[in-house]
């Protein structure tokens, strides 16, 4: 539990030290999107934005990239494969030394997540459009959440998972907004504070 709490503390420490007196206006921008997103996904349980789009490509090929690993993966991978995705950016980012981007990450993952919790909700009424750019087979397109939760025993529980799914999307959607806010924060702060301070070491040289 130590180590635990000291990587955290490690990692909050450099995203703060990462953060002094960077350029923010554009991250503000990218914030106000992401802020946007949030409350439109928390707003509305069947919200669905362009990132959605993204969500599908990303979903779809999930499946296509499962489909060695038996037809139960297979089927799983669609909505697995699309929220390990902004999860592996954490790790690219993270590389890059960029943690504003997180902010990002954790935003984009609570989107699937948002996305999953429809689909999971929607297993045994069927009424959402279904779309496969590969036609679903010869078996035609199946709803994968129906399909994966009759198999394991757990269809009358879809509106329950998909309750839990959706708390773990808005924890997801507002840690990145607030998390991007503070970030933002220190930025302008910090900023202000170079400033001030080379303006007052410019005065006293004069």
């Amino acid at each position: 539990m130590q180590l635990v709490a000291d990587i955290f503390i490690g990692f909050f420490n450099d995203a703060r030290e990462w953060s002094r007196g960077r350029h923010w206006p554009m991250r503000l921008l990218l914030w106000l999107w992401l802020a946007w997103l949030a409350f439109h996904y928390t707003r509305d349980a069947a919200y669905c934005g362009l990132i959605d789009g993204l969500n599908l490509g990303v979903h779809e090929f999930g499946h296509l990239i499962c489909s060695p690993f038996g037809q139960f993966i297979n089927v799983l991978g669609g909505s697995l494969v699309q929220c390990l995705v902004p999860l592996i950016s954490f790790v690219m980012f993270y590389r890059q030394e960029d943690y504003f981007a997180f902010a990002f990450s954790l935003v984009w993952l609570g989107t699937n997540l948002h996305g999953v919790a429809r689909y999971v909700g929607d297993a045994r009424a069927l009424q959402l459009d279904l779309v496969s750019p590969f036609g679903g087979g010869d078996g035609g397109v199946i709803h994968d959440w129906n399909w994966l939760l009759a198999k394991l025993g757990w269809l009358p529980h879809d509106h329950q998972i998909a309750a839990v799914l959706r708390v773990l999307a808005m924890a997801c959607l507002w840690s990145g907004v607030a998390w991007g806010a503070y970030l933002l924060w220190r930025m302008i702060m910090t900023r202000d504070c170079s400033r001030q301070s080379a303006a007052q070491f410019g005065r006293q040289r004069s």
